[in-house]
């Protein structure tokens, strides 16, 4: 009886670590994506630089991507997948770029230089913007003016 008792908490312990490891697999941690890529244009041309950011309506981590020089992006889900959530968002973009380095002192990438909002408030603080993301591939361009 004694050695019942005595091992009874290991094995309980053992049988929770052994669910939580099987909880925390990285199958049931990721919901249904789409894969989002396109164009962000201001003006006619393409807006480089740009921070676009898709935000689940109905909740859930939100997905990024950056603009390259023809202002195309990818939205990444995390470090290890693209896209973003099925559903509806709410789109923000934003063209301010900041020159400090990131919190280990590193810049993420090549040196760009500080620039200012270029975008009005409707396409980021107060953003009109919004996208219908579903399974597969999703093409969502944005042509944005400066008034």
């Amino acid at each position: 009886m004694f050695l019942q008792i005595r091992y009874r908490p290991a094995v309980m312990l053992t049988a929770l670590l052994t669910a939580m490891i099987a909880g925390c697999s990285s199958q049931g941690d990721t919901p249904a994506l789409g894969d989002v890529s396109g164009v962000v244009m201001l003006d006619g041309k393409p807006l480089d630089q740009a921070m676009v950011t898709f935000r689940p309506v109905s909740g859930g981590r939100m997905s990024y991507g950056r603009t390259d020089d023809d202002g195309y992006y990818t939205i990444l889900f995390d470090p290890k997948a693209s896209g973003a959530i099925v559903g509806s968002h709410q789109v923000t973009i934003t063209s301010a770029v900041s020159a400090s380095p990131d919190d280990e002192g590193e810049s993420a990438g090549p040196p760009v230089s500080a620039r200012k909002e270029l975008l009005p408030a409707k396409y980021h603080k107060q953003s009109e913007l919004t996208a219908d993301v579903s399974k597969g591939k999703n093409t969502i361009d944005f042509q944005l003016t400066s008034k």
